[in-house]
């Protein structure tokens, strides 16, 4: 019994540090919010800024 709970504990403590080594993401991460700045497009048009995911 005694080698049985020495044996968890070592597998535990295996999955648990090559967990913490992998750095497994659980959520993916949010798009972030890009500024995007105004311009003169050809013909001398403005072309205003605007947000845009990235």
């Amino acid at each position: 019994m005694r080698r049985f709970l020495s044996a968890c504990l070592i597998a535990a403590a295996l999955v648990g540090g090559s967990a913490m080594l992998t750095g497994c993401v659980v959520v993916a991460p949010r798009p972030a919010h890009v500024w995007v700045p105004g311009y003169w497009a050809p013909g001398h048009v403005w072309v205003e800024g605007r947000w845009r995911y990235r």
